[in-house]
């Protein structure tokens, strides 16, 4: 019996953004007038560390006081006309009494285009947006890659990258407030 091919679907648009909607995805009439448009080019890791210096005693079990340190932090670029890279950068480091129990670095970029957004928004979409729309494959990457180091996966919490960009806005603003 021959089994029937499923034809290819059109792949949908890029979606639009606009200031009215607070940046978020509309694709509606609305933001293709009045708002600007961000395409993700590409994703990728651009490097990845896993240690488990202590392996195999560490596999045992975690060993007295275990403690997890996870760091995030968000950079990015400018790459060429309207295009730039954002890198998300994590750290997780597993520590007990007995020493280090592993120790992930990885940082997980996309390079987007972003086309008529104005000025004002552009700091907002590459803090926020970018990094929200990587967020869920570089959780994935963690997980797996503690899984296959013998652990159990690391589940990262959900990132407030909006919180993260109006904190580090605060500290900056206080900061030139000091140095003024």
């Amino acid at each position: 019996m021959a089994a029937k091919k499923k034809s290819a679907t059109p792949r949908k648009p890029a979606a639009k953004t606009t200031p009215a909607d607070g940046g978020n995805a509309s694709g509606g009439e609305a933001g293709a007038q009045q708002g600007g448009e961000l395409s993700i080019l590409v994703q990728f890791i651009k490097d990845l560390s896993f240690e488990s210096p202590n392996s195999p005693k560490s596999l045992q079990g975690p060993g007295e006081n275990p403690q997890l340190n996870v760091n995030v932090n968000v950079q990015a670029a400018p790459q060429g006309d309207n295009v730039y890279e954002v890198d998300l950068n994590f750290e997780a480091k597993a520590t007990s009494d007995d020493g280090v129990i592993y120790n992930i670095e990885l940082v997980y970029a996309g390079l987007f285009r972003l086309a008529g957004i104005p000025e004002e928004y552009l700091q907002p979409v590459l803090f926020v947006d970018c990094p929200t729309l990587l967020f869920p494959f570089a959780r994935r990457i963690v997980a797996d890659l503690t899984q296959e180091g013998a652990f159990p996966p690391l589940l990262l919490d959900p990132v407030d990258f909006a919180g993260l960009y109006r904190q580090n806005a605060a500290q900056l603003q206080q900061q030139a407030a000091t140095n003024a």
